[in-house]
């Protein structure tokens, strides 16, 4: 099976815009870089990676870009903007255009806006208007309490192509399920969102293990069906919780209880088509074209 993993990030501190990274934040703070781990997508099967924004600005997706250059495996950039300005539009074309369409999508990072309704404002309906001229897609990073306004969104926009990063970020636990799992499953009517597994480990406490979400990956699978689910790392902030490998087995026990016989979807097809991701040149033979 070749595995495109759809959630990942490089950074590199001295570029100086990554406000939420302080020491603090202890073995995360440092650069993270193809070269960490090339080693470790070799040996787990993964073809391609979607590498995601860390900074909200536009000098952090241009640098991504340039990684994506520089490192074929590196198949998609989702980058930022800023979708309250007046030239957004342009701004997103501009974006778009550079490095050969290897940008596909953007983030604007909603879980630190302190307004819950931000993504309700119509000043930002331009924004998505261009995503959608574009063909470009739009990562949801939201928390459980951005929800509603998310649902507005896809509402307004029912061509927009949406995923929802980390799957709401649930609070993992005894008394985050309820609210959490009624709301996901109300979203998940809209057919143009899809959800990503992955970043369900950072929300668990100390006892990591694939039980502890169990319960949240049977509900997305529930809700979404195997054919709009996509796997992801998050690396390197996975790292607090556990390493690449061990995610990515837990990963491979839940999908193979909660969608059997749709492995291949959950870990490669639905990123490919959702990113509309070219990577047939990275793929052995035998395996071009799967989609």
């Amino acid at each position: 099976m070749n595995i495109v993993d759809a959630h990942l990030h490089f950074w590199q501190l001295s570029r100086g815009d990554y406000g939420w990274l302080t020491p603090a934040l202890g073995a995360l703070y440092r650069d993270f870089v193809p070269a960490d781990i090339d080693a470790t997508l070799d040996a787990s099967g993964v073809d391609a990676v979607v590498v995601v924004q860390a900074a909200p600005t536009e000098a952090e997706t241009r640098f991504l870009l340039a990684l994506a250059q520089r490192h074929p495996r590196i198949a998609g950039v989702v980058g930022w903007t800023d979708f309250e300005a007046a030239d957004v539009a342009s701004r997103i074309a501009d974006l778009r255009a550079v490095r050969n369409g290897v940008l596909k999508g953007f983030r604007p990072m909603v879980q630190d806006i302190a307004d819950t309704r931000w993504l309700m404002r119509p000043e930002l309906d331009a924004a998505f208007e261009a995503l959608i001229a574009h063909d470009l897609a739009f990562d949801a990073l939201v928390k459980p309490e951005h929800l509603p306004a998310l649902e507005f969104r896809l509402q307004r926009h029912p061509s927009l192509r949406t995923v929802l990063d980390h799957a709401g970020k649930p609070a993992i636990g005894p008394h985050g399920f309820d609210a959490w799992a009624d709301t996901i499953a109300r979203l998940a009517k809209q057919p143009q969102l899809v959800c990503k597994l992955s970043g369900l480990l950072t929300e668990v406490g100390e006892n990591v293990s694939p039980s502890s979400v169990e319960p949240f990956v049977a509900h997305v699978f529930a809700c979404f069906g195997p054919e709009r689910v996509m796997w992801g790392s998050d690396w390197p902030v996975l790292t607090q919780r556990a390493s690449y490998t061990e995610w990515l087995s837990f990963a491979q026990a839940l999908v193979a209880r909660h969608a059997p016989g749709h492995e291949q979807s959950v870990f490669s097809q639905n990123a490919r088509r959702f990113y509309r991701l070219d990577i047939d040149s990275l793929l052995p033979d035998s395996t071009r074209n799967a989609t």
